[in-house]
């Protein structure tokens, strides 16, 4: 089979279209084959092997698993000892080991059913993206008439979040640039701040919820824009940390939290079918959908990868197989 390869850490330029052997389904596993698949800030770390911590999972010298990508949407050709929830030929979206390749092999408990109403390339843009977004909207206990900021409402996670606090009935603010406004304001956002124009940390305005996706606002900054009771979800970031994962955020609002009226907190994603069970009934239900940009075929991947990478991409980045 055709699948995109790395031998070692780096950037764009490791990735490789090559022949390698068709991977074999075990326990508990089906094998897939890919219609598409998507890009993460993950598979961008994984690329790299940085923070370096994380080639103590994932391999010191080396990728364990060659083929990178997680997010995956495709048809089931084979199944493995002990799988209860598929048969061959189930359409299904979920987490793969390896899906830039024409197949790879997943966990039946990280895949659920593609709803008829998507596309393979809408499921893929989905899994992880998704399950982020919908842990911060639980952790947050977001409900009907809440004020809701998102801080990095166009990318991955960003435009899943928004949309999801807008069914539970939010009042949905989104911070993103000049550039990505009105894929916010399409997103279904009440309101977008241009962080290029305007600090949304200058107190002016206040938040029942922040949920700080993107960029690495210091907590002191993000509490701010909290009303006195009010929740600061902490995703993720992206800084220049090249040792540890960079949670200095996360460490900080969770020590600070018992001590102030505000609650600071942070959220790590859950890969099961529970979670993507919720989001294929909201995508039937017409509640969310993927926001993409332009597809890649599978021979561009590097491409795709250099597109992410650059901060040029709005919505989920995506790759047809």
């Amino acid at each position: 089979m055709k699948a995109i390869v790395q031998d070692r850490y780096g950037n764009a330029d490791v990735l490789q279209l090559r022949d390698v052997d068709q991977p074999t389904a075990g326990d508990g596993e089906v094998l897939l084959q890919v219609h598409a698949a998507a890009l993460s800030r993950g598979t961008l770390h994984l690329m790299t092997g940085e923070p370096y911590l994380l080639r103590l999972s994932f391999g010191v010298r080396k990728p364990k698993n060659p083929v990178p990508g997680q997010d995956v949407a495709g048809t089931v050709v084979a199944v493995g000892p002990n799988v209860t929830r598929f048969a061959v030929g189930d359409e299904v979206f979920g987490i793969a080991r390896g899906s830039f390749a024409e197949y790879t092999i997943a966990r039946e408990d990280k895949l659920a059913h593609k709803p008829p109403s998507i596309t393979f390339e809408q499921a893929a843009a989905m899994p992880i993206s998704g399950l982020t977004a919908l842990r911060a909207l639980d952790a947050a206990e977001v409900e009907a008439g809440q004020t809701v900021l998102v801080v990095g409402a166009s990318g991955g996670v960003g435009t899943y979040a928004v949309q999801l606090a807008v069914a539970r009935g939010a009042i949905v603010t989104g911070v993103a640039s000049t550039r990505k406004t009105q894929l916010v304001k399409d997103l279904g956002a009440n309101a977008v701040i241009d962080y290029t124009h305007d600090d949304f940390t200058d107190g002016s305005r206040t938040f029942d919820v922040v949920v700080a996706i993107g960029g690495m606002t210091p907590v002191k900054r993000l509490r701010r824009a909290l009303t006195r009771t009010g929740t600061l979800i902490i995703v993720g970031g992206e800084g220049d940390a090249r040792w540890s994962p960079g949670l200095g955020r996360q460490m900080h609002a969770t020590l600070l939290s018992p001590f102030v009226s505000q609650r600071l907190t942070m959220v790590m994603n859950k890969e099961h079918h529970s979670g993507l069970d919720r989001l294929a009934a909201l995508a039937t239900e017409g509640e969310l959908a993927s926001f993409m940009d332009r597809p890649y075929p599978l021979a561009e991947a590097p491409d795709a990868v250099r597109h992410l990478a650059a901060g040029k991409a709005a919505g989920k980045v995506v790759i047809t197989v």
